[in-house]
């Protein structure tokens, strides 16, 4: 257990790590369900088209909102979206930052999908079996059949034990055909993705960088500061749970000696160290208030003191200290 613990705790402290973990479990997942996915064409001229459509986009749009599903700062982003402003102002780029990185992690499963059924090519032949050039790879000889009667012999080419319409088109050669078109795109777009992620991930932050750089770190800094209040409150939980059950035990102790006539042994108590882990939220009404006041009212991002003691509580006290000047140099290297 300690073992898996600490396995626990390294993929929680590296977040980035883990969400790129998943989504590659995620992308060989979608291939091996692909893999094992029993394909049956209905061989219908009215159902081919929208089940080879829904095979191919439907688990895609699944494997997408999966990505979004499993990824913990939904709900951050989410949160920080819909918060009251209160004392602290909302940056839109952070927000998009937040969601384009959660984007292009979920997209990775559905191009996996979509590239593994476009260069497999049997969804595309179910869809567009219909849509074969007769007059280019079929017998033009062969006449007399309807419109109807004749989308009804190209939509049986995906299944061949039914299929009897050889002598008007070899089935062999318009599967080839449609695998082929299939691959070309399937191709098309695994080399369109793979430029989409370079210049997404390498031209960008080239262009805005000082923007860049600011908005990954308030995304951290969302992130940090939520992990640490969280920890805060259940520290804090455990140690009200703690005090309420020693001063139960306490009053309980005392009520029986009076009954038996008799004074308690005065025990070794852990109440104070306890109670200054409370930080003066000693009750549940305050501890609701305080709650309810870092969702409408976060402080500020500014750490001088006296907005620390005073802004929060009423208006923010401006001092006149003159302002400091740092300069940062950076290495490239």
């Amino acid at each position: 257990m300690d073992k898996f613990r600490m396995i626990f705790q390294f993929l929680q402290s590296n977040q980035e790590s883990f969400m790129n973990g998943i989504c590659g479990i995620m992308a060989l997942a979608s291939a091996q369900i692909y893999v094992a996915f029993d394909f049956k064409c209905p061989c219908l001229p009215n159902y081919n088209l929208a089940y080879g459509m829904g095979i191919l986009f439907v688990p895609p749009l699944v494997l997408f909102l999966l990505g979004f599903v499993m990824n913990n700062n939904v709900s951050m982003l989410a949160e920080e979206w819909k918060r009251p402003t209160g004392k602290r102002q909302k940056d839109p780029a952070v927000l998009r930052y937040m969601f384009c990185s959660m984007a292009q992690r979920a997209m990775i499963a559905p191009a996996v999908w979509v590239s593994v059924t476009l260069l497999d090519g049997e969804c595309f032949v179910c869809a567009f079996c219909t849509s074969v050039p007769i007059e280019k790879l079929g017998n033009d000889s062969y006449t007399g059949l309807s419109e109807k009667a004749m989308r009804r012999i190209l939509a049986q080419i995906p299944c061949i034990e039914i299929y009897s319409g050889q002598e008007f088109i070899a089935r062999e050669v318009a599967i080839r055909y449609l695998r082929c078109i299939s691959q070309a795109i399937g191709w098309t777009f695994v080399l369109l993705m793979t430029l989409l992620a370079f210049l997404v991930r390498s031209l960008r932050p080239c262009f805005t960088q000082a923007a860049f750089l600011k908005s990954k770190y308030w995304s951290h800094y969302i992130d940090i500061e939520r992990k640490l209040f969280d920890e805060t409150c259940t520290e804090h939980a455990k140690s009200f749970a703690k005090v309420c059950i020693q001063q139960f035990f306490e009053g309980m102790n005392k009520d029986l000696s009076m009954v038996h006539s008799h004074f308690p042994e005065k025990a070794p108590s852990e109440a104070g160290e306890e109670k200054e882990k409370l930080l003066g939220i000693m009750d549940q009404r305050t501890m609701n208030k305080l709650l309810k006041n870092w969702h409408k009212c976060k402080p500020p991002l500014c750490l001088n003191q006296e907005v620390l003691q005073n802004g929060w509580a009423g208006d923010i006290i401006h001092s006149h200290v003159p302002k400091k000047e740092y300069a940062a140099y950076y290495s490239k290297v």
